[in-house]
């Protein structure tokens, strides 16, 4: 098969399109032919080296946490997916490839393509597990940074739907898109706390940051000189100001599924900005890495 490898950290320029062997599946895996694969900021951090102090990589590495295809192949001990199913999830042997393992993995719905399934599980999970760590509740206001972002965008939904009301920064042009979804919009730099403050006069019970663009003063003031309730999963001067940073991704089968479900209501749905080639690779993350796509990007094999 086809796969984009690795074989030391570097620049783009380290991808290789390569041959290699087809795996097999294991006890409770699936074997997927891929049809999209997502392309996330992490897979460059990893590429770069910048997060081997995190955790170990074996290098060569395909990068890609999350796919979506066909079922091509199933492992002993699965027993919710049969050989010719559309599913998506998270990979267990990267996504940017023909062929993947995944073991955490449930149906695409119907109504999602490919590629919007492709670029869900891993913005669903950080955006449900951030929330989750806030305690938000309904009627609660929460101040999201970055709201038009992946990860901003899966949040502003998830926190939506738990009948939350949600403050989003984001730049004027994604004002609109935001207003749409139900969200309230402000401008982010110098002057957020007057304008906060204006459109929510009663004060933010949580923030959410997932831009790191230096926002936590302005949200520890917010949040009335505390920072209680207020998580990042972006900025690296969290411990600075008492700020929880949450990095680490839990791959639940049954959470998945119920992302599966929102996303076929329409209540979870995350905009596919760009569709590249699986050879241009490199470029799709450098795209990652320096631009300001309004979505995900996505590879096709």
């Amino acid at each position: 098969m086809k796969a984009i490898r690795f074989g030391e950290f570097g620049g783009p320029e380290v991808l290789r399109l390569v041959d290699t062997d087809t795996p097999d599946p294991g006890p409770g895996q699936v074997r997927l032919r891929v049809v999209a694969a997502a392309v996330n900021p992490i897979d460059y951090k990893i590429r770069s080296g910048s997060m081997a102090g995190v955790f170990t990589t074996r290098l060569p590495a395909t990068p890609g946490a999350e796919a979506a295809g066909v079922v091509d192949a199933v492992g002993d001990g699965v027993g919710h997916l049969a050989v010719g199913d559309e599913a998506f999830g998270f990979t267990d042997t990267g996504g940017y490839a023909e062929y993947a393992l995944a073991s955490t993995v449930v149906r695409k719905p119907e109504e999602l393509s490919f590629e919007e399934a492709a670029a869900l599980s891993l913005v669903a999970e950080t955006a449900q597990r951030t929330l989750d760590l806030l305690a938000l509740a309904a009627g609660e206001t929460v101040l999201i940074h970055g709201a038009a972002g992946g990860v901003g965008t899966a949040a502003v939904q998830l926190a939506l739907a738990r009948g939350a009301r949600v403050v989003g920064t984001a730049s004027p042009a994604r004002h609109s898109a935001l207003r749409a979804l139900g969200v309230t919009p402000v401008a982010y730099g110098n002057g957020l706390v007057a304008r906060v403050r204006e459109v929510a006069p009663d004060g933010i019970d949580a923030v959410l940051d997932t831009a790191g663009k230096g926002a936590l003063p302005d949200s520890v003031e917010l949040r009335g000189g505390t920072a209680d309730r207020i998580v990042t999963i972006a900025d690296p001067a969290a411990a600075e100001y008492g700020v929880v940073y949450s990095s680490r991704a839990v791959r639940d089968i049954g959470q998945l599924g119920e992302h599966a479900r929102l996303a076929a209501e329409g209540r979870l749905r995350i905009p596919v900005a760009e569709v590249f080639p699986l050879a241009d690779a490199g470029r799709a993350q450098d795209a990652s890495e320096h631009g300001h796509a309004p979505g995900k990007l996505v590879l096709k094999p």
